[in-house]
């Protein structure tokens, strides 16, 4: 029965929430890629720092720059068109090159000076130490 009433179902309510929780969000939530590709980002937090991790298969460290301004944090760089032998007749070709920039608002103030960033196996990692009032307290409730 469940086949015909095809409404009736919880997904629609979760799309319907999630519409209307975009359209209340910040404007500048989640900001849009530039260049000729985009690599793809996580963004995860914990109580004392910020994590940020981007994908950038075929990237050279060198190609890469991490900004921080305010709160808004940017990985730009590019990644080089790879010159295959003229004799070859290329088929199929899927893989993404040109220049990138992805920039993300970070959820709580961090300390700039102490950010670092490392990448290994195409992967760069971002770290970003939250500020001491960002990191949160907990009161402990005493009973009477």
């Amino acid at each position: 029965m469940r086949a015909l009433a095809p409404w009736t179902g919880t997904g629609l309510k979760r799309e319907m929430d999630r519409l209307f929780e975009r359209f209340f969000e910040s404007p500048g939530a989640e900001l849009p890629a530039l260049g000729d590709w985009t690599p793809v980002l996580d963004v995860t937090e914990a109580k004392e720092a910020i994590t940020v991790k981007a994908e950038l298969p075929g990237v050279e460290p060198k190609e890469i720059a991490v900004s921080l301004e305010g709160d808004l944090l940017t990985i730009k760089g590019e990644k080089e068109h790879r010159k295959e032998d003229k004799d070859e007749r290329q088929h199929r070709v899927e893989r993404s090159w040109g220049a990138f920039m992805r920039s993300v608002r970070l959820p709580a103030p961090v300390d700039g000076s102490k950010v670092t960033a490392t990448f290994k196996n195409g992967v760069v990692t971002v770290t970003l130490p939250k500020t001491p009032g960002a990191k949160g307290t907990t009161i402990p409730v005493k009973a009477e």
